[in-house]
């Protein structure tokens, strides 16, 4: 079977498509992303202008072509905090599902959390013990922990990089004052959600999932040798730290020429430099590993075993009948 996953969010429409079956691991065929940053389209009122639902209705058609030209047997499609949290969510939803031509899964911040650690756990496997799990998006911070498949604790705060920079980092660069601002914002925001975290027991392994993350690790971690002569790469919070002052001083046109860090995230590098800092210094973190998994494939996956669980339910019915 061949599966899209349409990943509506805060910096992107994305979409994955890949072959799975049952008991398999996914293979992506496709990846397609329409770059947005729906930040930039926000009224003072909180409201998605009509310019950006319209940016949103074009990139969502965009990746329904794909997913034709892909032959997909079904689209997954599932919006995250921008369309959620906007003031007029229920007329821009509407208007992607016309675009789409299908409903659209609107996930709620837990959801988004505990989805993205079923991923990372299918990723590290059990013998990762417990882990911990940071994921930067455009609108918000997810964290979540357990030594299940499913965390024990979840949560989202609204510290995504997007948010952060049109809020607290507009200017270009922002300079080390704002940044400081930042800072005790995440902090203040963190603070009571790291008691939570702090009581569960101490993580066997701290993963870190998100392109924001992928980038800053590609910018100041370093590899490590993992299965099978694999490589992992490390993101220590230290040099995230010694970085920060750096970044908040060049301006994006320079930022993005530094290793990792892309056209379409250099803008709001430093807002996920400092939101990430923050949450790993308030849970005490040293280092992190990046994982390659995070929502779309928790999506996919849970997709997978909805569907091998139903089929023995249908069988049941179809004897009865």
């Amino acid at each position: 079977m061949r599966l899209g996953v349409l990943d509506i969010g805060s910096n992107t429409v994305h979409l994955l498509a890949a072959d799975v079956h049952p008991g398999g691991r996914p293979l992506a065929t496709t990846s397609d992303r329409s770059v947005l940053r729906l930040m930039r389209y926000l009224t003072p009122a909180g409201a998605i202008s009509d310019e950006g639902v319209a940016a949103l209705e074009d990139a969502v058609r965009q990746a329904r072509r794909v997913a034709g030209q892909e032959r997909v047997d079904a689209l997954l499609a599932t919006a995250t905090s921008a369309v959620r949290e906007a003031t007029n969510g229920a007329e821009v939803i509407a208007r992607i599902e016309a675009a789409l031509g299908q409903p659209l899964q609107v996930l709620d911040g837990e959801t988004e959390a505990r989805l993205t650690f079923l991923a990372v756990r299918r990723w590290f496997g059990w013998a990762a013990g417990q882990i911990l799990l940071f994921d930067i998006g455009g609108g918000s911070l997810e964290l979540a922990a357990g030594s299940e498949e499913l965390p024990d604790l979840a949560a989202s705060v609204p510290l995504g990089a997007g948010r952060l920079t049109v809020q607290f980092l507009p200017d270009d660069p922002p300079g080390e004052a704002a940044v400081e601002r930042l800072r005790a914002h995440a902090a203040a925001l963190v603070e009571p959600i790291a008691t939570a975290f702090a009581a569960l027991p101490r993580p066997d392994h701290v993963v870190g999932s998100s392109k924001a993350i992928r980038s800053l690790a590609r910018l100041v971690g370093y590899p490590a040798p993992g299965w099978s002569g694999s490589e992992r790469m490390l993101l220590p919070r230290e040099a995230l730290g010694a970085w920060i002052p750096r970044l908040a001083r060049l301006p994006a046109s320079a930022r993005q020429e530094l290793p990792g860090i892309t056209a379409d995230r250099t803008f709001q590098i430093v807002a996920a430099a400092v939101a990430l800092h923050t949450a790993m210094t308030a849970l005490r973190v040293d280092e992190l590993e990046v994982s390659p998994w995070a929502l779309r494939e928790g999506v996919l996956l849970r997709y997978i075993e909805d569907q091998a669980h139903r089929a023995p339910e249908d069988d049941r019915t179809r004897q009865k009948e």
